[in-house]
């Protein structure tokens, strides 16, 4: 973490809200912070508390305890092992929380970044369809991928370190 600042990364992503608080504690207001990982609902009052944006909002539950703006994460899939709300469920699910700032998935696991563009293009033709303007889509592997395709937030880590 302390790389990152002395990089000039202002905004970090955490999984995991345990240690989203943990590593709050220690670095504070050095960096914006958003929660990327599966919300469970009773961990979104840390998230509120500690998040300028949750990227992973996919459950009534959670959406009935989260404060701060979201992005719905979409399994556009289907993968039962994926988290995220199946796109014929997205319109209802946008009229119970107000504050949706865009949408997120996570593609089918890959060795080919080419083979996450579909599921990008997808994502962009549903926030398109809604009127929501952040797209969270990429990692590591294909984020360059998701970058053309419209991504206003990439989840990079593993690609720092190398």
């Amino acid at each position: 973490m302390a790389a990152l600042a002395e990089a000039g990364v202002e905004v970090v992503g955490e999984n995991r809200a345990q240690d989203l608080v943990a590593k709050h504690a220690a670095y504070g207001d050095t960096f914006r912070w958003h929660f990327i990982g599966h919300l469970q609902s009773r961990k979104a009052q840390a998230v509120n508390e500690t998040c300028e944006l949750c990227h992973s909002l996919a459950s009534e539950s959670a959406a009935r305890r989260l404060t701060i703006p979201a992005l719905v994460e979409v399994n556009l899939s289907g993968e039962p092992s994926k988290s995220g709300l199946a796109p014929d469920d997205l319109p209802s699910f946008l009229e119970l929380y107000p504050d949706v700032r865009g949408l997120m998935t996570m593609p089918p696991s890959t060795g080919d970044p080419e083979a996450s563009r579909p599921w990008f293009r997808r994502l962009r033709e549903l926030a398109a369809a809604y009127g929501l303007r952040e797209l969270s889509m990429g990692t590591s592997q294909d984020y360059r991928v998701a970058a053309g395709e419209g991504a206003t937030y990439v989840r990079v880590g593993s690609i720092l370190w190398q």
